[in-house]
């Protein structure tokens, strides 16, 4: 049993009994389909339709674009108990994604694609990252060019989360000159889209019941009232705007999968015996258990601090540059750990520890590799 964190202001019985109904939904509704996923490789759309009339897509959402208008705290809780229960966390991205539309979208922007995104209708993804070019985005090369009153985008975009399933996508393009400031936002609908082409299902070591996929644009002509706010060139001052958040949905994740790591742990070795007795009497077993807990309880009062701060507007982009890359280096660290506890039986694929090992190792590339982010964070000592 961990120690009892200080409950944090936003940490209150509201948000205790959203988290417990999201739990139970999730268990009940989408935890059985998750065997057949993984083996197909992706959630299908419709899967999300049902979450969203449950209120738990995007409940951070003014009521005026069909979500709650509760706090981000509550999109967190999310965040929070899918990867616990082992669920490709397709809302992590889709959630990122709509909060570029809601916090630089126009008004017609808004009321068109939040309230489909907020229902589970429409599934969205951020087509960022390129086949030659990750971190760095000022590398982008997909480019949309002007013709009258459209955009025509012409590119290639992998290990785009979402990419498989989802019908509405950020694109990141290139709309001016080279480097930072000749980037767009430009959101495409991509239902029978011409030109638009979905490549793999990228077969990755983790994650496998979450979609990630490669795009193509081949002369893919869109509306410039879709450049998102509806001026050009700001691109990249809105990708670097939703960074402190973004962040926040690696390290959430990142202190729910140790919190359960060890919950499975401490279980395991109570009942595994090893000469003839549990494995958890070995004093060896004990201590190693105390810091994993020891862990768990910094991590996780560090992520409450950070999502207070969020929620405060006081999160500067250091510490999220932190959390993101501390918390997902200590899960990867404790998963390892835990995993050796249970002998060969944590190498067999049907143990959830074996599976938590493969699906944490991305945390530590994807959302900025941890190295970019010691990197940001120097730059500021």
């Amino acid at each position: 049993m961990l120690p009892q964190l200080h409950r944090q202001p936003w940490m209150d019985s509201d948000i205790e009994t959203f988290r417990d109904q999201v739990r139970r939904y999730i268990a009940a509704e989408m935890a059985p389909h998750l065997p057949a996923w993984r083996e197909q490789g992706y959630v299908p759309r419709e899967t999300w339709r049902p979450f969203g009339e449950m209120g738990f897509m995007l409940p951070e959402m003014p009521e005026a674009y069909g979500g709650t208008g509760a706090s981000i705290a509550y999109q967190l809780v999310v965040q929070d108990e899918l990867p616990r229960a082992e669920m490709p966390n397709n809302v992590q991205g889709n959630s990122i994604a709509a909060h570029y539309i809601m916090d630089y979208g126009t008004e017609e922007q808004k009321q068109r694609w939040l309230p489909k995104l907020s229902s589970g209708e429409m599934l969205l993804g951020i087509a960022m990252t390129e086949p030659g070019c990750g971190t760095d985005l000022k590398a982008i090369a997909t480019r949309a060019r002007r013709d009258g009153d459209h955009y025509v985008i012409d590119g290639a975009k992998t290990f785009i989360t979402n990419g498989y399933t989802c019908n509405l996508l950020i694109v990141v393009a290139r709309t001016g000159e080279a480097g930072s400031r000749g980037l767009s936002l430009i959101v495409v609908e991509t239902e029978n889209l011409p030109g638009f082409r979905v490549g793999r299902l990228l077969d990755k070591i983790g994650l496998h019941a979450s979609d990630t996929a490669e795009l193509f644009f081949d002369g893919v002509r869109v509306p410039v009232d879709q450049v998102l706010g509806g001026v050009e060139g700001l691109g990249f001052k809105q990708l670097m705007g939703q960074l402190p958040y973004e962040r926040m949905t690696i390290a959430v994740p990142a202190a729910a999968i140790i919190d359960r790591a060890l919950e499975l742990t401490v279980e395991y070795t109570k009942e595994r015996k090893i000469f003839g007795a549990p494995l958890f009497e070995m004093q060896t077993t004990r201590h190693k258990l105390a810091e994993i807990a020891t862990t768990a309880h910094v991590v996780r009062t560090f992520v409450n601090d950070c999502i207070q701060r969020l929620l405060d507007g006081k999160l500067d982009a250091e510490a999220a540059y932190m959390a993101k890359w501390w918390c997902s280096e200590q899960q990867c660290r404790v998963v390892d750990e835990c995993l050796q506890m249970f002998g060969g039986y944590g190498y067999m694929y049907e143990y959830p520890i074996a599976r938590m090992y493969t699906t944490s190792r991305v945390q530590k590339i994807y959302g900025g590799a941890n190295e970019v982010m010691k990197e940001l964070i120097a730059r500021k000592l």
